[in-house]
């Protein structure tokens, strides 16, 4: 890769840039705005850090229309193009309310026919 110019070089990391943004399922919703994660790493995730140069406080995490969980981001910080957000929470949504009882007994998942 050190062979090509300078302006080849920008413009096939500006492809790849481009192209994992688009495959990219995971997005993030803060303020309004849409950003997509670029990739998961420990304790959160990877941002554009030419969309998005800071991002703190609660955020909501869609995997395609999906909402997938909601997120406290704490802290973030710009390495090479990313922008690192470290995440002190992760809650699964769920799509029915918390029990706040415990459930006695199997529960009935389907009947079976007589034969």
């Amino acid at each position: 890769m050190e062979f090509l110019p300078k302006e080849v070089l920008e413009g096939l990391r500006a492809a790849q840039k481009r192209d994992a943004a688009k495959k990219a399922r995971l997005r993030v919703l803060a303020g309004g705005q849409i950003w997509p994660v670029l990739r998961r790493v420990p304790g959160g995730f990877a941002l554009d850090a030419d969309e998005v140069t800071h991002l703190r406080g609660h955020v909501d995490l869609y995997d395609g229309p999906k909402h997938v969980a909601t997120c406290l981001i704490v802290a973030s910080e710009i390495q090479g193009n990313e922008l690192i957000c470290t995440v002190k929470r992760e809650t699964p949504v769920s799509d029915r309310a918390a029990l706040d009882f415990a459930q006695e007994g199997p529960t009935l998942s389907g009947y079976l026919t007589k034969i």
